[in-house]
């Protein structure tokens, strides 16, 4: 085996690779990954058996050289692997990888997410064993909730009293493309609670929803005066739908139209999907809970889905 790096000459076979393989998604498309290209110094790997790509890592590498992250830019992004890869290849190539970052590119550390399994489209925990075997250290864990959409689990009272007020106030849902009203709400939102900005801007979340029509939508919960009261932009990962961005006005929480907006895309999506995942309620690397998150989306039936990030000092084990 051997492994090359990325350039932009490779794009279609690892968009066609990613497409075919057992735990790759969309956001892995190079189509989604390059939007934000200049942030980050794309130090991504593909990995051959003979003539064969048998895995890729989404990756970039760090200002000062020094640190291989897999990948800053996305939720998620480890080893992407081929459906009839085995594990023993899935070590060779952490071995291939570590002797990469230390003999070509000087790199002393790895920083690695693996995808949550619930994005799988059938096991693929090989990466997680080789991890253990490179002496990983586990730096981060966020905890998601997520709903088994095929085992759902009742609604709190709390969450039915939403869905009651809703209908009391006339709220509709439908799907929509006013990028800028759910921008403008979701911001507002994140500055007066978490003095924060969204990562995209209203013009990135237009574009990757042209980009991806079928797996990226824009929903939005209405007044009968026609006001977006709330919002949830979507990705749709195969039988997983994530609600990458939701956000709703004071006068939308109020009257229950974040809870319809939930229950509406939950119904939606359930004939197509398996898991509805809210999407991380931590912070400051998962040493801090928010419980108010949490028990809303516990209401509505969503159990734990860690996302991990784990650590690797090539240095340490090239001294053992």
């Amino acid at each position: 085996m051997n492994l090359t790096r990325y350039s932009a000459s490779d794009q279609d076979r690892w968009d066609s690779f990613v497409r075919d393989s057992k735990n790759g998604t969309f956001i892995i498309d190079r189509r989604f990954m390059d939007y934000h290209s200049d942030r980050f110094k794309d130090c991504s790997l593909l990995f051959h058996d003979g003539n064969k790509v048998v895995a890729v890592l989404p990756a970039n590498i760090s200002e000062d050289g020094k640190t291989l992250y897999s990948h800053q830019g996305l939720t998620y992004g480890g080893l992407i692997m081929s459906k009839d890869i085995s594990q023993d290849k899935v070590l060779e190539c952490f071995d291939l990888m570590k002797n990469y970052c230390l003999s070509e590119l000087g790199v002393d550390t790895l920083l690695y997410k693996p995808i949550p399994y619930i994005y799988n489209s059938i096991p693929s925990d090989e990466p997680l064993y080789a991890l253990f075997r490179h002496n990983a250290k586990l730096i981060a864990r966020g905890v998601s909730q997520c709903i088994d959409t095929h085992h759902r689990i009742p609604l709190t009272e709390s969450r039915k009293s939403g869905l009651r007020k809703a209908e009391r106030n006339t709220v509709t849902i439908h799907e929509t493309k006013d990028y800028h009203a759910f921008w403008s709400i979701l911001s507002d939102v994140l500055t007066r609670l978490h003095g924060a900005k969204p990562v995209h801007s209203a013009e990135e979340i237009d574009l990757l929803s042209n980009r991806f029509p079928g797996s990226i939508r824009l929903y939005g919960a209405y007044l009968p005066d026609g006001t977006m009261a709330a919002g949830a932009w979507v990705f749709i990962c195969g039988e997983t739908l994530h609600t990458q961005y939701l956000a709703a006005t004071d006068e939308g929480k109020r009257c229950g139209a974040q809870d319809k907006l939930i229950d509406t895309i939950i119904s939606l999506h359930e004939r197509d999907t398996k898991h509805f995942d809210f999407g991380v309620s931590t912070e400051d690397g998962g040493h801090i809970l928010n419980s108010g998150l949490t028990f809303q989306k516990e209401g509505f039936g969503g159990r734990g889905v860690c996302y991990d990030c784990w650590r690797i000092d090539w240095n340490e084990e090239k001294n053992e």
